[in-house]
């Protein structure tokens, strides 16, 4: 598909990120990093805003780093009804084909557009998704605590949000992420595992994000 990405021609398949946010001191570094990957660029970009009670003035400045992405980004509510909600909520915004879901807390390769759109060029008509490669660097000046070695275990991780496209007809047929889940634990692998069962592929592209331990 070729299309135009506001600057060039591109070819690839269109995709919009959707990104759940409780406003943390992450995200501007991840909407940064977001707008710096080369490649085409996304065509929506929709923010979830699930704080209970938002105050919109926090996200003034990590919205100001996106530059010329900001015209393409939408920022909506959630009600603080949990990240499965707040990823339908970006889902039902948008029109492109894919979309990428991340976490407010990770940072995306420098070259993260080019890999994505090249992981849904080569998706066959049967995959619903495609996984990122996710990178928990621990520290290495010290001995990681518990915590930080579990927190690494996500990169051996399948199926979790923190970089996963999904094709959009295969999460519509599925209805989406199970609302029921109201904390981000499990969620993701349920609606994978849903996917699955729909007779959809899921398989491992190459783009890189960084998750923080």
């Amino acid at each position: 598909m070729t299309r135009t990405d506001g600057r060039t021609t591109v070819t690839g398949p269109a995709y919009a990120v959707v990104i759940p946010t409780l406003a943390r001191g992450t995200l501007t570094d991840c909407l940064a990093a977001l707008a710096a990957a080369t490649g085409p660029r996304p065509d929506e970009i929709v923010l979830v805003d699930d704080r209970p009670e938002p105050e919109p003035d926090a996200l003034e400045h990590p919205l100001s780093v996106l530059g010329d992405l900001r015209a393409r980004t939408t920022v909506l509510t959630g009600g603080g009804r949990g990240p499965a909600a707040a990823r339908n909520t970006g889902l039902r915004a948008v029109t492109a084909p894919w979309v990428a879901f991340l976490d407010d807390d990770v940072q995306v390769g420098p070259h993260w557009c080019d890999q994505l759109t090249q992981d849904l060029a080569e998706a066959s008509p049967d995959t619903g998704a495609v996984q990122g490669v996710i990178a928990v660097p621990l520290p290495g000046e010290r001995r990681p605590t518990d915590w930080e070695r579990g927190t690494a275990g996500l990169a051996r991780a399948r199926w979790i949000t923190a970089d996963m496209a999904y094709r959009a007809d295969a999460l519509k047929q599925v209805a989406g992420f199970d609302e029921r889940f109201t904390h981000a634990f499990r969620e993701d692998a349920d609606l994978a595992l849903r996917v699955l069962d729909a007779g959809w592929r899921i398989r491992r592209g190459r783009r890189t994000t960084r998750h923080p331990v």
